[in-house]
């Protein structure tokens, strides 16, 4: 095992809750290294968290957990679990946060019964510390994971929005808006390419009209919008030096399309 365990939640720094699940870590597997990926999740946004788990995980080497907790539904019938998928394990609520993961990635899914591998007196209200902590910590130090509970096949998906894709062009929605305030929408390199060919386009988000995708904010001036395909492989609505969602006033949701001219 990697005995590296990485944390995504939307708990934020204000608070002790992710010092207390480090800490409960440390008391199971003293070794592990813990890599921070994000503690900002807007809060109770399983969106979000799926989103940048999905984007970070098969970067880490071989063994790696990951500990995600955004989890709204903390102390109601939701299930907590464990996946592995591919080389990675991942634990936390069964609440459409690995979404993006295992309708994507073929998976081996257990619902954390065995409190064995759990703290202690458990709180209604914060399983990040009490079961997904120690069970990280124990899957960090190489327990197997069908030890951990039972097999789990019917996991609750997150209903992802899906492109459309007509004669016309397509159209899309955002799915994240990052610190920068960059659009990630949910319309991938390779379906503009696949489907509109390097066709004269216009792209519509918001009020706002662009004429082409280019390659990086720096290709137009200081302040204006761009659309390129950033580091995701997603289409993305930036301002060179600027923040998109705040200038061009579009939230999380929003609609945008891209018409092929005639």
């Amino acid at each position: 095992m990697s005995q590296i365990i990485t944390l995504t939640t939307d708990f934020g720094l204000q608070d002790h809750y992710v010092s207390a699940m480090k800490a409960v870590m440390l008391g199971i597997a003293p070794d592990v290294r813990f890599v921070d990926v994000s503690h900002e999740i807007p809060p109770q946004d399983i969106m979000a968290g799926a989103w940048v788990i999905k984007n970070s995980a098969f970067l880490y080497p071989p063994g790696t957990v990951h500990l995600v907790v955004v989890d709204p539904g903390v102390g109601t019938s939701r299930h907590p679990i464990a996946l592995k998928i591919e080389d990675q394990y991942f634990v936390g609520p069964d609440n459409g946060i690995f979404s993006l993961l295992f309708k994507e990635y073929d998976f081996k899914a257990y619902k954390l019964s065995n409190s064995t591998f759990w703290k202690q007196g458990v709180s209604n209200t914060f399983h990040g510390r009490d079961i997904f902590a120690p069970v990280s910590a124990h899957l960090s130090k190489g327990v197997p994971i069908h030890e951990i509970g039972e097999p789990i096949d019917d996991l609750v998906t997150y209903h992802w929005a899906v492109p459309i894709a007509d004669r016309d062009g397509l159209q899309g929605w955002v799915v994240h808006i990052d610190r920068f305030g960059n659009l990630i929408t949910n319309l991938s390199g390779d379906l503009i390419e696949d489907h509109l060919k390097k066709k004269i386009v216009k792209i519509y988000v918001g009020n706002t009209m662009l004429n082409k995708i280019v390659s990086t904010f720096g290709d137009v001036e200081e302040g204006e919008p761009a659309a390129f395909i950033g580091s995701s492989g997603m289409l993305e609505i930036g301002i060179n030096k600027g923040n998109a969602a705040r200038m061009l006033s579009v939230d999380k949701g929003a609609q945008i399309s891209i018409v092929l001219q005639k």
